[in-house]
């Protein structure tokens, strides 16, 4: 681990609040920030109901060999190479084609599920993964843009917008967990769950969900990722944004602030992983059943999308970050010392209240980590958010394909005690970033 001693200064320790713009507000044009971020969320909680729902129905649907596990696991390996190259990719695209593009890998690994077999689900589960680099990437700067873009125009704290647009982002987006397993219940209530009629029905439904959902995309504004001149597909642009990918690759691995940071993010791909593969078939199954996952994986993402919107609204800078992510690592470490220690309740109304209580807290502190880390990553790297931002994505994604591979080969108890230590680690990491940020003066504006 680094020297906790402050670095030297470069530009992306500048202050990380813009100093308040002495120019007019231009209402047409700051009217448009909040319609972005209004366009921005509805879409991704149209594109991800599909696949969120989809993807919790792997282990069920597709056992055969274990295709739907394996091809999460591809999917996620595939994410993680490709995250590497997505800051430059999203640098050539511009953030808005980024986007348009990466929402059609979603929309093909849906349709793969109509008729799944090697053959279609691990190409799709490969071009997903590629797709799934430059839209998280994409989402990330645009978002972080827009937020910057708002407070200019108002004279507004730049943190402060950045957590409220990230929280309306992933409180909106975390409903995607809650409507598409309310979608699922309600179209396989009836036992249809392992006949083509009952999945055939309910894959055409989200893929016309999700072509909505990223025809959205094509109303967002046009906007660059660092307020810097947008890249273009030629030449010297292309030759930029390699240098720029070997510079941001080498720089966030040399930069305190990241390595602090990266264990953090890493066990928010675990956490996610954790709820996806691990609670639902050993904790939620063997209680309540396999009709029960619905209703626990949508209180969990309930809880995911009000405690998005609560954090993002309370976020006001460093001090408030670490308090919020405090209580969410709080909440997660309550579950796995509960599931650790083998506390249950018996069968009937009270046990399934148990289990939705457990999965409302698993909800509670994915809504808090995911909405603060992007807020943090926006206010720390504010001269190289694309890649900030694919940092983001390689650790989350190499996490979560990890546990799609190794959780099949190891218990879960001992998936349990790794999760517990990975995130007192994580959070004794980011208690040492928050400090070490606090004692530098560029930090000020945070508090």
């Amino acid at each position: 681990m680094a020297s906790a001693s402050a670095p030297p200064r470069s530009d992306e320790e500048a202050p990380l609040v813009a100093a308040a713009d002495s120019s007019p507000v231009e209402p047409i044009k700051t009217r448009s920030h909040t319609k972005d971020v209004h366009i921005l969320s509805l879409g991704f909680l149209l594109i991800f109901l599909a696949y969120g729902a989809a993807q919790n129905l792997q282990s069920t649907l597709n056992t055969e060999e274990d295709l739907g596990t394996t091809s999460l696991g591809i999917l996620y390996l595939s994410f993680t190479f490709f995250s590497v190259v997505a800051s430059m990719v999203v640098r050539v695209l511009t953030p808005k084609i980024a986007l348009i593009i990466g929402s059609t890998g979603y929309w093909l690994y849906v349709a793969a599920n109509l008729k799944p077999t090697w053959y279609t689900l691990v190409p799709a589960s490969l071009y997903l993964g590629f797709c799934a680099s430059i839209i998280w990437v994409g989402q990330g700067t645009y978002l972080t843009s827009t937020a910057r873009s708002h407070a200019t125009d108002y004279n507004l704290h730049e943190g402060a917008v950045i957590g409220d647009f990230n929280g309306e982002f992933w409180a909106v987006y975390a409903l995607h967990q809650f409507i598409g397993n309310l979608i699922t219940f309600a179209l396989l209530s009836d036992g249809q769950e392992g006949t083509t009629n009952g999945t055939t029905v309910l894959f055409v439904v989200f893929l016309c969900v999700m072509s909505f959902g990223a025809v959205l995309m094509f109303f967002l504004s046009k906007r660059s990722g660092n307020n810097k001149e947008e890249y273009e597909l030629s030449g010297a642009g292309f030759c930029s944004s390699i240098k720029s990918l070997s510079k941001s690759l080498t720089s966030a691995l040399s930069d305190v602030r990241m390595l602090l940071t990266i264990p953090l993010i890493a066990y928010s791909g675990l956490q996610q992983a954790f709820v996806w593969a691990e609670f639902t078939k050993y904790v939620v199954t063997p209680a309540i059943g396999v009709s029960g996952v619905g209703s626990a994986m949508a209180a969990y993402g309930a809880f995911d999308g009000i405690c998005s919107l609560a954090a993002g609204r309370l976020t006001t800078g460093l001090a408030s970050i670490t308090s919020i992510v405090s209580v969410g690592a709080f909440v997660q470490a309550v579950v796995y010392i509960l599931l650790l220690l083998d506390f249950s309740i018996s069968n009937g109304w009270v046990g399934t209240l148990y289990i939705l209580f457990l999965a409302a807290l698993l909800g509670i502190g994915d809504g808090v980590l995911m909405t603060q880390l992007n807020a943090l990553l926006g206010m720390l790297f504010k001269q190289d958010t694309e890649g900030a931002f694919a940092q983001l994505k390689i650790w989350q994604s190499a996490t979560i394909s990890i546990v799609f591979f190794a959780a099949p080969h190891i218990s879960f108890q001992a998936v349990l005690v790794i999760s517990l230590v990975l995130l007192c680690f994580s959070f004794s990491s980011f208690l040492w970033l928050a400090l070490k940020v606090a004692k530098t003066p560029s930090s000020t504006p945070l508090e």
